[in-house]
């Protein structure tokens, strides 16, 4: 039985999710204890109850503890169920990160699966779904399993009422290296406006344009009408000739729209100003699979605290070395490798 410190390093949500992941993955069983002792409101919130149990579901696993608040569970699977499934947060908790819980096991299973997640799927301090579409997913396509997903209806926080659909085509996993993103050869801003005036997304584009210098045809707002409730994101796309990354703002109740575009802005400078193809966000979720994979190396900015605690309760289920170099400013690389 692997012991789990929820409240080690960053002491969020991430640890919990990654040990759900790789317990699937291995078959190792685990107590996890101080979950998320870091946040304001510890113990496990909606979407994370909602991530062990559809864990438990496709994993056919016993389980103690798994109940709202909880901050202490232990979970023991059996082994991994492909098929259909369904799974609805009941709030405007994170679908995209159930989804990530459970798609490392479900990549590698002996069938495929067809998925159907409903809650936020636009959250704030959680990947935005076209993030996981245009930058996480083509990354896992290119290492072998084919997985497509489809967004429904969008969910905005505090609203939620989101749903996509996924379909999981399994196979072996090949390791892949991530050292170069070559020339851009797209790159365009979309500022995305539900139940709110268009004026704020005119204004996220506003500052866009001006602070990075972008043409018009790189620049466009959005309106969404199918939406449950209010919401506002802005999306940047950068497409390079090896890797797509997204960059996201999210409008939220007392932040000006300017504030917003500047924020994200700044994001996508400090990215392009370094010869990196994986920003941080893609950092973090790319080391599951790429240790999956028994091997692979990326190159990004300095890692992050979120990416330094995954590595380590990656560390306790996986038998890997992942080692971390800095061979310039601001510039890593990460090379995971069987130990």
């Amino acid at each position: 039985m692997i012991l789990i410190d929820g409240s080690y390093g960053e002491g969020g949500g991430q640890i919990l999710r990654t040990s759900l992941a790789l317990s699937l993955v291995t078959g190792k069983p685990f107590t996890i204890s101080n979950i998320r002792a870091g946040r304001k409101k510890p113990g496990l919130m909606r979407q994370h109850l909602t991530a062990v149990n559809a864990a438990a579901e496709i994993g056919k696993a016993a389980i103690q503890g798994n109940r709202i608040g909880s901050q202490a569970f232990t979970f023991e699977p059996e082994t991994i169920k492909p098929g259909n499934y369904h799974f609805a947060i009941g709030s405007a908790g994170s679908c995209t990160l159930v989804f990530q819980t459970i798609l490392p096991a479900l990549i590698v299973a002996d069938g495929p699966s067809e998925i159907v997640l409903e809650g936020g799927t636009h959250n704030p301090y959680a990947p935005p779904f076209d993030f996981l579409e245009k930058a996480f997913l083509p990354v896992i396509k290119r290492m072998g399993p084919r997985v497509d997903a489809v967004l429904e209806k969008p969910g905005f926080y505090p609203a939620g009422g989101g749903r996509f659909k996924v379909t999981i085509n399994p196979t072996k996993l090949n390791s892949i290296d991530l050292l170069d993103r070559g020339k851009t050869v797209r790159k365009i801003a979309s500022a995305v406006v539900a139940n709110l005036p268009v004026k704020i997304a005119h204004r996220e584009i506003k500052v866009i344009k001006e602070k990075l210098e972008w043409n018009r045809e790189e620049l466009r707002t959005v309106e969404v009408e199918n939406s449950q409730g209010p919401g506002n994101i802005l999306t940047i796309e950068i497409e390079s000739e090896y890797i797509t990354e997204v960059f996201t703002g999210f409008g939220e109740r007392g932040v000006s729209a300017e504030k917003v575009a500047n924020r994200t802005a700044k994001s996508v400078r400090e990215y392009l100003a370094y010869d990196v193809p994986v920003g941080r966000y893609l950092a973090d979720q790319l080391l599951i699979p790429m240790a999956m994979a028994g091997g692979g190396k990326f190159r990004t900015l300095s890692p992050t605290k979120h990416t330094r605690t995954n590595i380590d309760i990656i560390k306790e289920f996986l038998d890997v070395d992942i080692d971390m170099q800095e061979y310039g400013q601001n510039e890593w690389e990460i090379d995971i490798k069987s130990a």
